[in-house]
């Protein structure tokens, strides 16, 4: 049951999901949505975050500063899912509780199991296959929600090119806005399939499409030796990988104006990369970029649904009147 400080944090925690899941409601069935993040780490006691897929969700736990029973932590978790699930209105064992922790350098999160829970759900009238059981993420970074309608706007008959391209989800808004071709990069054969799947799920035009399993520096490359040429670039690496599938590793803070560098020798002249970074630590500084110029967008690119800092994203080209013009959709 819980002690009597844990049963006020649950009853706190109850009230805050019902009336932000309410007041989110609305919003959603104006957009066509019906995924969305619906609580935040709002009470400082209750270090959760909580996501709403249609009729599921993933809490998830994020590791406290201090040593607690793990079996104690257990119980307090066990009262603070089914407080969503009632909130909710949804099945207790439809919430998947999920630990989020800081990982050491050199460290990644695997695949988590094979129950394979999947749903597909709607976002600003687009589809998405999402895997509830086996990942920490579900395959779409809710997040980008504003970026990738951005690129949606911006892409009708553009080249777009999207790296470290995940589960396609740039890709499908790209091609629902009418892109004139879409090449997405991954070095992972499980997401290029994902993304092969939400196309598809759409009705999207596939000829139009095309999947790449490389690292992304090495496809730069050969793209800039072959004089290929692209209008919209998508740029969100991992903050980390050392993936043995690829070239060294990746550290976007330390790498970061390299990648850069390396898309701006692929972008034609009157196009943008769309630079974005979860990594708090990155420290962007312009004059590593000679010539380019950049917009700061973070401020817009971050939904009213998440914290203000979840992520960080830039404009970046050559020509600073087009992306000062650049609208970044609500």
């Amino acid at each position: 049951m819980g002690d009597a400080k844990e049963l006020e944090q649950r009853d706190f925690f109850k009230n805050r999901l019902v009336k932000r899941d309410k007041h989110l409601r609305k919003w959603a069935k104006r957009s066509d949505t019906d995924c969305y993040r619906v609580y935040d780490r709002d009470i400082p006691e209750v270090p959760l975050a909580l996501d709403r897929y249609a009729d599921s969700a993933i809490l998830y736990h994020y590791e406290r500063p201090y040593e607690k029973d793990p079996l104690e932590e257990d119980a307090w978790l066990a009262l603070m899912r089914e407080a969503a699930a009632d909130a909710l209105a949804i099945k207790p064992e439809l919430v998947f509780v999920k630990t989020r922790r800081k990982l050491g350098l050199e460290e990644q999160y695997e695949k988590e199991g094979r129950r394979n829970v999947s749903r597909v759900v709607r976002e600003q009238g687009l589809q998405f296959l999402v895997n509830l059981s086996d990942y920490l993420d579900s395959g779409l970074f809710m997040d980008h929600r504003p970026s990738r309608a951005l690129v949606r706007a911006q892409a009708g008959g553009k080249r777009v090119l999207n790296l470290y391209a995940y589960t396609g989800s740039f890709s499908v808004y790209a091609l629902a806005g009418g892109a004139s071709e879409v090449c997405s990069v991954d070095l992972s054969n499980n997401y290029i399939a994902w993304a092969d799947d939400n196309i598809r799920l759409n009705g999207l035009a596939e000829e139009r499409y095309r999947a790449v399993r490389a690292d992304v520096q090495v496809f730069l490359r050969e793209a800039r030796a072959k004089g290929s040429r692209y209008d919209i670039i998508i740029l969100d690496p991992p903050t980390f990988s050392n993936s043995k599938k690829m070239e060294g590793f990746l550290d976007v803070n330390r790498h970061w104006p390299e990648l850069v560098r390396d898309c701006l020798a692929v972008l034609s002249p009157d196009g943008f990369i769309l630079f974005s970074t979860n990594s708090r630590k990155l420290a962007f500084d312009t004059s590593l970029l000679p010539g380019a110029a950049t917009r700061d967008i973070s401020v817009y690119s971050v939904p009213m649904d998440y914290r203000p800092q979840q992520h960080k994203a830039w404009l970046i080209g050559t020509n600073e009147i087009l992306l000062s013009e650049i609208k970044v959709p609500s």
